[in-house]
């Protein structure tokens, strides 16, 4: 299951790709310009207090929010004795981090400039750096935190927070004006995508006394 999402993740952000190197992303601008006051684009829809809060959930993508997680995540791991989880989360984000960087300066996309930004931007707008980042981060804190219980309902808990938050933080990029839809698309098939990899070889290569003793797999 994790190695068909990591493809059909790969695949998505091989066609996004394309049709942004191609030009062809003009449902972008309509998307963009309808989570505007359609009297004053330079206004999100809603009242003053939902752009507060969108501003609070793009922070939860944030360098330093994203890296206070992992670092206290890898500390738990640590003092729990799950040497090998401490590795696979520290591969994915560090990989990660690095993967974003070179796709952005690799395509070197213009941000939006049909709104005006509602948080500050200095980097290049594709992939969403913040929906990547937080896909890998949050899903992979996900995985790591529903291997831990015996419960089926709290390992889909967990799960389900991860995906909320990746969610949240995309969604909230896109109503501040600053990045188009399909860079948070990208974002997200990257990010998903290079977890679900992460997973699969974890999963795969781990001793078999270590898969049979794991509480994930009992359900």
């Amino acid at each position: 299951a994790m190695f068909c999402i990591f493809c059909l993740c790969g695949w998505g952000f091989v066609e996004l790709a394309g049709m942004v190197n191609g030009g062809a992303v003009g449902i972008d601008r309509d998307l963009l310009l309808a989570l505007r006051n359609p009297t004053d684009t330079s206004l999100p829809l809603g009242p003053a207090w939902l752009q507060e809060m969108m501003r609070d959930f793009t922070a939860l993508g944030g360098t330093a929010v994203l890296t206070l997680i992992t670092l206290f995540t890898v500390i738990f791991l640590f003092l729990a004795g799950r040497r090998r989880d401490v590795l696979f989360l520290i591969v994915a984000v560090v990989v990660g981090l690095q993967l974003s960087t070179w796709l952005k300066y690799g395509f070197d996309r213009p941000r939006p400039d049909l709104v005006p930004h509602g948080s500050y931007v200095y980097t290049a707008s594709f992939p969403s750096g913040h929906s990547m980042l937080s896909a890998t981060v949050y899903l992979s804190c996900g995985f790591l935190f529903a291997r831990l219980h015996p419960l089926r309902r709290m390992r889909v808990f967990a799960v389900f927070t991860a995906i909320s938050l990746t969610l949240l933080v995309g969604i909230s990029r896109v109503y501040l004006g600053v990045h188009w839809p399909s860079d948070v698309l990208a974002g997200w098939c990257i990010g998903a995508g290079w977890t679900a990899l992460c997973i699969y070889l974890a999963l795969h290569w781990r001793p078999r006394r270590e898969r049979d003793a794991d509480p994930a797999s009992t359900g």
